[in-house]
C-alpha cells in the first residue's frame, strides 16, 4: 500500500500547508515543502515502473506513515497551543516537529537513492535487451483445460455461434467479458469445438495468453497448432510465417486469457482479412480491453447465474459421480450460497461428491458454503481470484480493499463511497478542471470493467448508484487487508482494546464493543460501525473517517471529545437533537452527514473544506451583516434543508454547488428561489413542497442553464402551481412526482429538451398531454406511474428513434393500449429492443 500511504501524505502535507486554525513559520514551511518533493518523486517512480518497486514498498508506505503521524500530531498540539498553551510550549514542540521531520527526511533520501539506482539498471538492461520475455500456455493445453458442459451458458454459445459463423465476410474481433470463474474459457472452449466451427473454419488455433505473455513465445504457440500447414518457407521470420499460413484460409483464432491491450497491437499484425468471414475470439476480464479489441460492436458478457441455473449446474456435476442427493431443499441452498459464479458451483460439486452423502453433513456445508470453497486444498478459486487483484494499478488498490469492509450482501452507494475514499486521502491530487469526486468515479469505472464490481443498479442518467461485491471476492479483499495491514475486522472487546499501530478498523457485530470509552489509540484514521447499538468512543486524535451513521449516542448531548477530532474528514452520524455551535472546531471536514437532527447552527458557514452537508435539519437564517465573512466555497453538495432562504448574498457563499436539495414548508416567494438562477454550476435540483397554506398564484422558477438532472415533488397541490419559465438546453432527466398541473394539461414547446433523457412522472393529475416526438429528440426512458386521468400517450412519441423503453404502472387500460400500439409499430419498423412495461393496468 506504498502508494496509498503516499498519496495520502500528499493531502496531509497540503492540509498543514493551508491550514486556517494556526500559523506555521519558515523553518517548518521549508523542511514540509522539502519532505513533499521526496513524496512526488517517490509516487512518480511506483506509478512508472510499478514491477520494479516491491523491495521497496513496504519501506515507503512505513515511513510514509510515520510522517504523516508526526505531522498530524503536531497539527493537533498546535490547534490546541492556540487555546491553552504559553509560547515557550510551542517552541519546544516546534524544534520537536523539525527534528522529527528531518529523521523521515533523512530515511526518504535513503529510499530515493536506492530509486535512483534501481532507474539506472532498467536503462542498462533496456539497451541490452531487444524483444520480449515471458511465458505462455501451449495452445492445445490451454484448449482441453477448458472443456466442461454448458449448463447456463446455451444461450451465451447460441449468440456467440451465431456471430462467429454469420454473413459477415471481413475480419472480426469476438470478446468475451466477465469476472474471474464466471466462464469465460468454457464458453470460448466450447466455442471453438462446436461442430460449425469445426466445418466452417479451415484453421482453428488456440492461445492461452495470460498476464506474462511473450510476443516470441505466442509466435511459437501459432506454428506449433499451425505445423500441417507449415512448409519449408526459407530463413523468415516466424511472424510472417503465421501470417502466410493464414493468408487465404478462413481461420479461427482464439485467444484466452487476455490482460493488455498491448497484447493486440504486438498481435494484430499476424492475421490477415481475407475477406471470408475469418474471426478471432477473446476471453478477458477487462472491459477496456475488449473495447480495444473491437469498438465497432459490443463485447459479450457473461452474468452470474440465477438460483436455478446454480441447481442445474450443481446437480449436473455432482450426478456425474454420485446418483443421488440427501435433499433437493439442501442443494439448492448450497447452489444459491455460490453467489451464481459458476467455478463456485463446481468446487462445491467436487467438494460434495468426496463426502457422505448424508443430510446432516451437507446441512453442515450448506451452512458455510463459502469457508468450504476457500479451504480446498489446491486453492483453486482463491488463485484465480488473485489473478484480478495482483493485476491492479497501485492507485486501485486500496479502493478495492477498501470494500471489504462493509458487510457481507451490503447495497454499497457510490456517492458514499468515493466520498469515504476521497477523505482516505485514496484519491490524487486533480489536475486541469477535474474534482476529487470525478477522479474517485473514474476509479470505480475502471474497478468496474475489471470485473471486480457488480453494478447493483444504475441513476436514471445510466450511471452507477449502488454496487456490491461477490461474496467470494469480498472474502479474498479481507484476506488481502489483513495480509497488508490495511483494514482490521473487530470481534470483541479484547482485540479492540489492545489494537496497535491499527490504521483502520471496521466493526460489526453485537458482541462486548460495546464502548470505545476505555481505548486509546494514536495511529487509529477511519471506524467503520454497522452496530445497530448506541455507541460511545474514546480517545483517537487522528482519526479521519468516523461512520456510525447506523448508531446514536447514549447521551442527548454529543461528547466533548467529539468536537476535538480535529482532523476529521467524513463524519456520519445518527443524533437528535440542536448541533452544536463547537462542530465549527472540525476546520477539515469534507463529509458530514448527519440524521435526524433539528437544526443546524449559523457556524457551519465557518468550515470553508466542506463538500457535502447533507441533512434533513433546518437551516438558521444569517445575520446579513456577517454573510461577507463566511462562505462554503468548496460546497458541491447540500441535502435535504428546510426552508433555506437565497437570498442572493447565501447563493454567492455557495458558488460552486453541484447537487442542491431544499424542502419548501414557507411561502414560495419568501424563499426567494427565484435567486437559483444565479447557481452557474448547479446539475442536481430536488424541490420538495411541503405545504398547507393556500396560495393561488403561479410562481414562475428561473433555473440555471447547467441544470441536468431535475425533480419536482409536491408542487401543484393545493393550488400551488408551478411554471418554469426558461428553457433547459442541458436537461437529462425530469422526475415530476405528486405533481399536478394547472388544469390538468401539459404543453411541451419545442427546444424545451433537447437533451431529456428520461422523463418520470408520477401521481399526477395530467389529463392531456399537448406533445410530439421532436420535443424529446433523445428520450431514451419514459416511465408514466399513477396518473389515472391520462388515457393516452401520443403517437408520434414512438418515432423517437432513442427511445428503449415505456414503463406505465397502475394507469388506465387505454393508456396501456396506446403504449402497445407503439411497441408494435417499433417492432414492425424492425426494432426490436424496444422495451414496453404495463403493471397493474
Amino acid at each position: 500500500m506504498a502508494y496509498s500511504t503516499l498519496v495520502s501524505l500528499e493531502r496531509t502535507i497540503d492540509q498543514f500547508l493551508n491550514h486556517n486554525q494556526f500559523s506555521i513559520s519558515h523553518p517548518e514551511k521549508k523542511h514540509i515543502i522539502s519532505l513533499d518533493k521526496y513524496v512526488l518523486s517517490l509516487r512518480a517512480f511506483l506509478e512508472d515502473f510499478p514491477e520494479k518497486a516491491k523491495s521497496l514498498e513496504a519501506r515507503m508506505s512505513n515511513v510514509a506513515m510515520e510522517a504523516e503521524d508526526v505531522i498530524e500530531l503536531y497539527m493537533t498540539e498546535k490547534i490546541h497551543y492556540n487555546i491553552r498553551y504559553t509560547h515557550w510550549v510551542a517552541e519546544l514542540r516546534r524544534i520537536k516537529f523539525i527534528f522529527q521531520l528531518r529523521r523521515v527526511r533523512d530515511q526518504m533520501d535513503s529510499i530515493a537513492g536506492e530509486v535512483v539506482q534501481i532507474k539506472n539498471n532498467i536503462i542498462i538492461k533496456d539497451a541490452q535487451l531487444d524483444g520480449y520475455v515471458g511465458a505462455s500456455s501451449s495452445s492445445s493445453q490451454g484448449a482441453e483445460a477448458g472443456k466442461t458442459n454448458m449448463v447456463g451458458l446455451n444461450v451465451d454459445l447460441m449468440e456467440i455461434m451465431s456471430r462467429l459463423c454469420g454473413d459477415s465476410r471481413e475480419l472480426q474481433i469476438l470478446p468475451i467479458t466477465g469476472m474471474g470463474g464466471i466462464g469465460k474459457t468454457t464458453l470460448a472452449r466450447n466455442a471453438y469445438d462446436h461442430p460449425f466451427s469445426m466445418e466452417h473454419f479451415q484453421i482453428r488455433v488456440w492461445v492461452t495468453i495470460s498476464q506474462d505473455y511473450g510476443e516470441q513465445r505466442i509466435l511459437s504457440n501459432h506454428l506449433d497448432s499451425l505445423k500441417e500447414f507449415d512448409r519449408e518457407r526459407g530463413n523468415i521470420s516466424m511472424a510472417v510465417k503465421v501470417y502466410q499460413i493464414l493468408v487465404g484460409r478462413r481461420f479461427l483464432i482464439v485467444m484466452d486469457d487476455i490482460w493488455s491491450a498491448k497484447v493486440l497491437d504486438d498481435i494484430r499484425k499476424l492475421f490477415p482479412d481475407n475477406n471470408n468471414g475469418s474471426r478471432i475470439l477473446l476471453t478477458t476480464r477487462l472491459a477496456d480491453v475488449a473495447a480495444y479489441a473491437n469498438s465497432s460492436m459490443p463485447s459479450h458478457e457473461l452474468h452470474l447465474m440465477d438460483s436455478a441455473q446454480s441447481w442445474n449446474l450443481l446437480r449436473e456435476k455432482h450426478q456425474a459421480t454420485q446418483a443421488e442427493t440427501p435433499g433437493e431443499t439442501i442443494g439448492r441452498e448450497i447452489a444459491r450460497s455460490c453467489g451464481g459464479l459458476p467455478l463456485a458451483v463446481v468446487v462445491v460439486a467436487g467438494i460434495l461428491s468426496m463426502v457422505s452423502m448424508t443430510r446432516t453433513l451437507w446441512k453442515e456445508i450448506a451452512k458455510n458454503v463459502k469457508s468450504y470453497i476457500l479451504a480446498t486444498t489446491d486453492g483453486q478459486v482463491e488463485k484465480i481470484l488473485s489473478l484480478s487483484y495482483n493485476h491492479l494499478p497501485h492507485h486501485l488498490r486500496p479502493c478495492f480493499l477498501y470494500m471489504g469492509g462493509f458487510p457481507e450482501d451490503h447495497e454499497i452507494k457510490v456517492k458514499n463511497l468515493i466520498r469515504l475514499w476521497i477523505a482516505e486521502g485514496f484519491v490524487k491530487r486533480p489536475v486541469a478542471s477535474k474534482s476529487f469526486e470525478e477522479i474517485a468515479e473514474e476509479y470505480l469505472e475502471d474497478l468496474i470493467k475489471r470485473s471486480l464490481i457488480i453494478v447493483s443498479n444504475n441513476k436514471s442518467n445510466g450511471r452507477t448508484k449502488n454496487c456490491r461485491l461477490h461474496d467470494l471476492v469480498r472474502d479474498l479483499c479481507i484476506k488481502k487487508s489483513q495480509e497488508e495491514k490495511f483494514l482490521v475486522h473487530v470481534k470483541g472487546r479484547k482485540l479492540l482494546t489492545s489494537m496497535k499501530d491499527e490504521r483502520r478498523i471496521r466493526i460489526s457485530q453485537s458482541d462486548e464493543t460495546e464502548s470505545f470509552a476505555n481505548v486509546f489509540s494514536s495511529t487509529i484514521r477511519t471506524i467503520l460501525y454497522f452496530k445497530y447499538e448506541l455507541v460511545s468512543f474514546g480517545s483517537f486524535r487522528l482519526l479521519r473517517v468516523l461512520d456510525v451513521l447506523r448508531v446514536g449516542f447514549h447521551s442527548r448531548f454529543l461528547p466533548d471529545q467529539f468536537f476535538e477530532l480535529y482532523h476529521l474528514r467524513y463524519l456520519a452520524f445518527c443524533y437528535v437533537g440542536h448541533i452544536p455551535r463547537a462542530i465549527s472546531n472540525l476546520q477539515c471536514l469534507q463529509t458530514l452527514i448527519v440524521k435526524n437532527t433539528f437544526d443546524l447552527p449559523r457556524e457551519i458557514w465557518n468550515m470553508p473544506q466542506l463538500r457535502h452537508l447533507i441533512t434533513l435539519g433546518y437551516w438558521c437564517e444569517l445575520d446579513e451583516l456577517n454573510v461577507a465573512t463566511l462562505a462554503l466555497e468548496n460546497l458541491q453538495t447540500l441535502g435535504a434543508v428546510r426552508n433555506l432562504k437565497c437570498s442572493s448574498s447565501i447563493v454567492n457563499m455557495i458558488p460552486n454547488i453541484k447537487k442542491l436539495s431544499l424542502i419548501c414548508s414557507w411561502d414560495f416567494e419568501a424563499l426567494l428561489l427565484h435567486n437559483l438562477m444565479h447557481l452557474r454550476r448547479l446539475e442536481n435540483l430536488n424541490l420538495v413542497l411541503e405545504s398547507s397554506y393556500e396560495y393561488t398564484g403561479v410562481p414562475n422558477l428561473v433555473l440555471p442553464s447547467s441544470l441536468k438532472k431535475l425533480a419536482l415533488i409536491g408542487w401543484g397541490r393545493n393550488g400551488h402551481h408551478l411554471k418554469i419559465v426558461c428553457p433547459l438546453p442541458n436537461l437529462e432527466v425530469l422526475k415530476l412526482r405528486k405533481f399536478d398541473f394547472k388544469e390538468q394539461e401539459w404543453t411541451v414547446s419545442d427546444h424545451d429538451f433537447p437533451k431529456l433523457r428520461f422523463l418520470l412522472i408520477d401521481d399526477s393529475n395530467l389529463k392531456q398531454w399537448n406533445t410530439d416526438g421532436s420535443h424529446f429528440p433523445l428520450l431514451e426512458h419514459l416511465l408514466i406511474h399513477y396518473c389515472r386521468r391520462l388515457s393516452e400517450i401520443p403517437d408520434s412519441m414512438g418515432e423517437i428513434p432513442t427511445l428503449k423503453l415505456v414503463e406505465v404502472k397502475r394507469c388506465e387500460k387505454s393508456l396501456a393500449d396506446s403504449v402497445k400500439v407503439i411497441q408494435e409499430e417499433q417492432q414492425n419498423y424492425g426494432d426490436d429492443f424496444f422495451e414496453v412495461r404495463c403493471i397493474n393496468c
